[in-house]
């Protein structure tokens, strides 16, 4: 009985040392999980959950992992427990994970990004069926890999692999308050579809989700089969996706500019209008971005930039006298003084262009035409009528400064204040555009605005091409595969 009783008192303090190396392990990867969260973890698991927290620490500094941080977040949020090695419990989630990362193809990605070298199936076979011929730490290290890889995975799917704004480290740094793919996974793992629940992180943009489906089809493949190398037109494809996903949203009402197709689309659940635009030269490229359509304004003046004026209104009013009162322009210097447009003070200017700057009055010459739509951003760009109307029947339409030209203007101001619930202002808007008046009209809630740089979209079941009018394809294709010999268009 003696016996007995020591027996169990070594047991209870090996239990109770476990749990003190399961506290300690936490405190120094600094993540301390509470006492409370400690106490629920079974004995079996604590072995395994040690090794995880000593592993997590030893590789905060990232290596071998994409996510450190957002991985040992994770973890800790899961009292360290083994989420994908484990015996006796749903193994449906592991299994779907494998075979997620396995085919990742399928959303123009690369398996090589996501540990293929340890994520083997037999090797997670062998765990599964005989784990006492694994050591702690063999199992720990394969599920934290592919804990790492999911989140990885999450964060290309969701904000893209080559996202020039949210990066790797900045997503890492858990600064983004929008999305989090740990916090993502973890919700994952508690709901019916594990599987679709991973990839319901990925864009809701109808241009997005078009791709998506277009590149299954186009393969024979979906999520449950894989396939090894993509194609020229899959690439493209890929990159295509990879773009939509920087400006990843899912509003209900946008307008979506895109580069290359030339088009205005202002999307509502119920309906799509679209509109022909003139986009800017390769020489002075429209820019990608988005933003917020927040007010439009009728019979606009125009503050000239500033490379305009120099290279090519001065030179124009030094040949002919005329030119600047016949296109309503007039200089000022930087104190907003007017200046008499004279030969010798045109020469002056001339010298130093810097210090002066030219606007063009409201008119039906104008060149923003009749209204103008503001959004804010950081290229000075915005959308606009334009009195020259002949130029929206060329089908290449790369001719501005970079600013977006829009065909019928006014049809989409009476648009987006329908949607706006403003209808009636729509008969005062166009009594001040026929008026020339300015006059500036805000709407009640602002209008996403998506500028892309799409050189193929999917409209009604078909691939769409465009020609790559600014030459980007190529070398977003060469990062996203990491190849020197791009296949797309060829």
């Amino acid at each position: 009985m003696r016996a007995i009783g020591k027996i169990k008192t070594v047991y209870f303090l090996l239990t109770a040392i476990v749990l003190l190396m399961i506290v300690a392990a936490d405190l120094k990867a600094g993540v301390l999980v509470a006492h409370t969260r400690v106490q629920r973890v079974s004995l079996p698991d604590t072995t395994i959950s040690v090794e995880i927290a000593r592993q997590i620490n030893d590789i905060q500094n990232g290596d071998g992992l994409y996510y450190p941080k957002s991985v040992a977040r994770f973890y800790a949020d899961n009292r360290f427990e083994s989420i994908w090695v484990k015996t006796g419990t749903n193994l449906k989630p592991t299994w779907e994970a494998m075979l997620i990362i396995d085919c990742v193809l399928q959303f123009g990605l690369e398996h090589s990004d996501y540990h293929p070298d340890e994520l083997l199936y037999p090797t997670l076979h062998a765990m599964l069926d005989t784990p006492a011929n694994f050591s702690n730490a063999r199992k720990a290290r394969f599920d934290i890999m592919l804990t790492d890889a999911l989140i990885n995975l999450m964060n290309h799917l969701h904000h893209g692999k080559l996202n020039p704004v949210f990066t790797a480290d900045k997503i890492d740094a858990d600064t983004l308050a929008n999305f989090r793919a740990e916090a993502a996974l973890a919700n994952a793992l508690h709901q019916n579809d594990f599987m679709a629940s991973i990839l319901s992180v990925q864009p809701k943009i109808q241009e997005y989700v078009k791709l998506q489906n277009h590149l299954r089809l186009l393969t024979g493949q979906y999520i449950d089969d894989c396939y090894e190398v993509p194609d020229g037109q899959v690439r493209q494809i890929a990159i295509n996706m990879e773009r939509l996903r920087w400006i990843n949203s899912g509003e209900n009402a946008y307008v979506h500019i895109n580069i290359p197709s030339f088009t205005l689309k202002f999307h509502q659940p119920d309906t799509v209008y679209q509109f022909k635009v003139i986009v800017g030269k390769p020489a002075t490229q429209t820019p990608v971005l988005q933003s917020n359509i927040a007010y439009f304004t009728t019979a606009p003046d125009w503050k000239v930039p500033a490379k305009i004026f120099a290279k090519e209104i001065l030179p124009k009013a030094q040949k002919d006298n005329s030119y600047l009162e016949r296109n309503q322009f007039a200089i000022y210097n930087n104190k907003g003084t007017y200046i008499v447009p004279a030969i010798a003070a045109l020469r002056q200017i001339q010298q130093n262009p810097g210090g002066y700057y030219i606007r063009q009055s409201s008119g039906c010459d104008n060149s923003l035409g009749l209204i103008m739509f503001r959004f804010q951003n950081p290229y000075s760009v915005y959308l606009h009528d334009t009195p020259e109307k002949k130029l929206f029947a060329r089908d290449a339409r790369a001719l501005s400064h970079g600013c977006i030209r829009v065909e019928n203007a006014g049809k989409l101001a009476d648009i987006m204040l329908k949607y706006d619930g403003s209808g009636k202002s729509i008969p005062i808007v166009h009594n001040a555009m026929n008026a020339y008046k300015t006059k500036t009209f805000t709407l009640k809630t602002a209008v996403p605005i998506k500028i892309t740089y799409l050189t193929c979209e999917v409209n009604e079941g078909e691939l769409i091409t465009y020609t790559d009018i600014y030459k980007k394809d190529q070398a977003l294709e060469m990062a996203l595969y990491n190849v020197t010999d791009p296949l797309a268009m060829k």
